[in-house]
C-alpha cells in the first residue's frame, strides 16, 4: 500500500477546516462546542497519524469526514437545536432528528477499520467485518456512558444540551441504534465492492 498521502483526504481535510471555523463562531454554548470538538479533533489526528504509514480508500475517506463535519456542525448549535426543519417535516417528525443522522454517521467507520484490518492483512474479512460491527457498537455504548458523565457532572442546561434527548428517555438506545444501522450500510458497502479486498487497490 502506498504511503503517499490522499489528494482527497488533503481536500477533505481543507473541506472540514472551514466548517471548523464556521463552527466556532460564535457558538450557542462555548463550554459544549469545547465538549463536543475534542473528540472530533482527536479523530482528525487520528486519520492523519494512520494515513502516514497507510492511505486508506477515497470511499472509506468520504464516509470518515461525513461524522466529523456533522458533528462539528452539531457543535456550533447544539445537536437539538440544529436548523434541520426540512428533514423532521420529510419524516414527519416534531423531534429535531439531526443528532440521530449524526451518529448513523459514526457508524460509517466501521467502513475504513474493517478495510485496514483486511488490507492490512490482520484478519481474514470473515472476521474483519464483525469485527469492525461490534467493535463500532461497543464505541457506542462508551461514548453514551461518555456523555451520561459529562451531562451530570456539567449539570444545568449546558449538561441539558450536551446530552440532547430532548426528553426521549430512550435516547441513548435509539442513538446506539442508529450507530449501528450506520454501521451494517457501510459494511454492505464494503462486502459489495470486491475490489476492496485487494491489497494494493486504491479505489
Amino acid at each position: 500500500m502506498p504511503n503517499s498521502k490522499s489528494p482527497l483526504l488533503t481536500s477533505l481535510t481543507a473541506l472540514y477546516m472551514a466548517v471548523f471555523i464556521f463552527s466556532a463562531i460564535e457558538p450557542a454554548s462555548r463550554a459544549v462546542w469545547v465538549a463536543e470538538i475534542i473528540p472530533a479533533v482527536g479523530i482528525l489526528s487520528v486519520i492523519w497519524w494512520i494515513s502516514c504509514s497507510y492511505r486508506f480508500s477515497n470511499t472509506a475517506y468520504t464516509l470518515m469526514f461525513i461524522w466529523l463535519i456533522l458533528h462539528t456542525v452539531g457543535a456550533k448549535y447544539t445537536f437539538a437545536e440544529v436548523p434541520f426543519d426540512w428533514f423532521n417535516q420529510l419524516i414527519g417528525s416534531e423531534r429535531n432528528n439531526f443528532d440521530r443522522v449524526a451518529h448513523f454517521s459514526i457508524g460509517l467507520y466501521a467502513y475504513p477499520v474493517a478495510e485496514y484490518l483486511i488490507r492490512n492483512k490482520v484478519a481474514k474479512p470473515a472476521l474483519s467485518v464483525p469485527f469492525a460491527l461490534f467493535a463500532l457498537m461497543a464505541l457506542a455504548a462508551g461514548y453514551e456512558i461518555i456523555e451520561w458523565w459529562y451531562a451530570a457532572l456539567a449539570g444545568g442546561n449546558e449538561g441539558i444540551a450536551f446530552l440532547g434527548s430532548q426528553g426521549d428517555i430512550w435516547d441513548a438506545q435509539q442513538d446506539m441504534l442508529m450507530d449501528t444501522l450506520g454501521a451494517i450500510t457501510s459494511l454492505t458497502l464494503l462486502v459489495s465492492q470486491r475490489s476492496v479486498f485487494s491489497s494494493n487497490h486504491v479505489k
